[in-house]
């Protein structure tokens, strides 16, 4: 139990402080689960990293599921999913039922809080770029990968990325892997409960329209099938998701246009995945009951995808030829940390030289004074309210 209650507590600690969408949230679980906590290795780290930029849905929260279920089993994975989505599901949730078009996406703090975001993300690409592209070769794919992800917008390109530079690894390093392996990391789902997790997702995925097609009616089935073929149809990270939860709750009278874009001003304000827009627009369409509902639906995909292909990632990254190509893909992962630094991280949160000031500032509390993460929050959310006075 002792586990369990650590992965919760931990997970809770960081859904309360993680800001700055997947990005950030991937150097947030850097910091604590690798460097802090040592709860994995680095390579270990940057492979599920990997896994889930090639599994669809929000990659940051399938991430902690994985690192949960490795630390404590089934039950790690449902709690490191609980401790990190709640803070934000219940402050989507207040947003939804008392604060409906308040609008807070312009305020001090939360500039301050992007900025926070800017400032991780570059300490967790230089601690990662040292550790997986230390070489010429490989710090050319990390430049390449950031290359094309920035211009080449689209879903797809990122899948295409890791791909190719799984191709280009493991020409290069399929032989040359005797001290590059990673750590063996024991997986608590065997192959068979893997198939079952794997058909599940499968099944849901094409059998509840079906029902809802039968049954009829808008309640909570069909709140649920919306929500659940919405997580399971996107890659490429939570602002991914947000037209196609539009096109569900939209045009089918759920909601009016303005109160979606209300919502997705309240999700930018709290910590945690940007897939916790589902407590607020199923609070706005069917109270807190729909709250959870929508929750559950959209995140359940990536548990199912996730549990299904941990046991199949523990025996294919031991095998000499899958580690090569994890060499090219964890250089490509770093690369494409350094585009999203860049887009959307830097263009939205450092717009005048202040704004640089700040982000050095908190890059040096991080990497040189080496303060903890929530400090760092603390002074980023003051910073931000002290540059709109200025």
């Amino acid at each position: 139990m002792k586990p369990l209650l650590e992965v919760l507590v931990v997970s809770f600690k960081l859904g309360c402080t993680s800001f700055g969408g997947p990005t950030a949230h991937l150097g947030y679980f850097h910091n604590e689960y690798v460097k802090r906590r040592r709860w994995m290795d680095e390579r270990s780290y940057a492979d599920l990293v990997a896994l889930a930029q090639f599994l669809p849905g929000p990659a940051s929260s399938q991430v902690g599921i994985g690192i949960g279920i490795l630390r404590a089993g089934w039950l790690g994975g449902v709690a490191a999913w609980i401790g990190f989505t709640m803070p934000s599901v219940i402050l989507l949730i207040l947003f939804a039922l008392l604060m409906q078009g308040f609008d807070i996406g312009n305020s001090g703090w939360i500039h301050g809080l992007k900025i926070v975001a800017v400032a991780i993300v570059a300490q967790a690409v230089l601690s990662m770029g040292q550790k997986l592209a230390p070489d010429r070769n490989r710090a050319t794919l990390a430049i390449l990968a950031a290359t094309i992800t920035l211009l080449w917008q689209s879903a797809i390109s990122q899948i295409l990325i890791l791909l190719a530079a799984g191709g280009i690894g493991y020409l290069l390093y399929r032989q040359a892997q005797g001290t590059e392996a990673s750590a063996t990391v024991s997986v608590p789902i065997g192959r068979r409960a893997g198939m079952l997790c794997l058909g599940l997702f499968l099944g849901m995925l094409i059998g509840l329209p079906i029902i809802r097609q039968l049954v009829g009616g808008e309640g909570l089935l069909s709140l649920f099938e919306s929500f659940y073929r919405s997580g399971s149809l996107v890659f490429g990270g939570g602002h991914v998701v947000l037209p196609l939860l539009e096109r569900e709750v939209v045009p089918t009278g759920w909601m009016s246009k303005a109160d979606f874009l209300a919502g997705y001003g309240a999700t930018q304000a709290v910590p945690g995945p940007l897939f916790t827009i589902a407590a607020y627009l199923g609070a706005m369409i069917s109270g807190v009951k729909g709250a959870l509902v929508a929750t559950v639906a959209i995140f359940l995909p990536a548990f199912l995808l996730m549990a299904g292909a941990l046991p199949f990632w523990s025996i294919l990254r031991h095998n000499a030829k899958v580690q090569g190509a994890l060499v090219g893909i964890n250089a490509a992962v770093v690369g494409i940390l350094l585009a999203a630094l860049y887009n959307p991280l830097w263009i939205t949160a450092v717009q005048e030289p202040q704004d640089f000031v700040l982000a050095l500032l908190l890059f040096g509390m991080l990497v040189y004074w080496k303060l903890p993460p929530w400090l760092v929050v603390l002074a980023g959310l003051a910073g931000g309210w002290l540059l709109g006075y200025i």
